[in-house]
């Protein structure tokens, strides 16, 4: 099987819908004019980077990669990854294992000390990611937000 990981566009969005909407199912579709504007936000952030794999040219699977700037470590950047998912008909196919990799050459291209991920709470999740060579080296923290409480942030 060829893989192609490479760079999204601006033609790859309903793809990326798509695999997005087998990342969180339970999520309501994205109305076609927000995630316009949201993808044009993206393509304008400095550092960002949407990769997606290909096999026989349909987009099979994203990686979302963030190189974000520090004032830490001699100002070596963070390279953060989200959004994982390869569509469920090819998984275990080895297209998760390019992407990460294709993840962590943009982040050793741009001088980042380290790539940093969350992960579900699935043990298979984290198989894979150890055999992409990450380490679970730390405790991970979230906390939702309601979108009152954005807003009021902003404000």
């Amino acid at each position: 099987m060829d893989i192609i990981v490479r760079s999204a566009s601006e033609e790859d969005l309903s793809s990326l819908l798509g695999l997005y909407g087998e990342l969180n199912p339970d999520d309501a579709p994205l109305p076609q004019q927000s995630a316009d504007g949201i993808w044009a936000s993206i393509c304008k952030q400095q550092g960002r980077t949407v990769l997606v794999a290909e096999v026989s040219g349909v987009v099979v699977g994203t990686a979302d990669c963030m190189i974000l700037p520090n004032l830490t470590r001699g100002g070596r950047a963070i390279l953060f990854v989200e959004n994982v998912v390869v569509a469920g008909s090819v998984q275990r196919q080895g297209i998760g294992q390019r992407l990460m990799q294709a993840a962590v050459h943009l982040g050793e291209a741009a001088g980042c000390y380290k790539a940093q991920l969350l992960a579900a709470d699935d043990e298979y999740v984290h198989t894979f990611y150890e055999a992409c060579g990450f380490k679970p080296a730390a405790q991970g923290f979230r906390r939702y937000l309601r979108q009152e409480e954005a807003s009021a942030t902003v404000a």
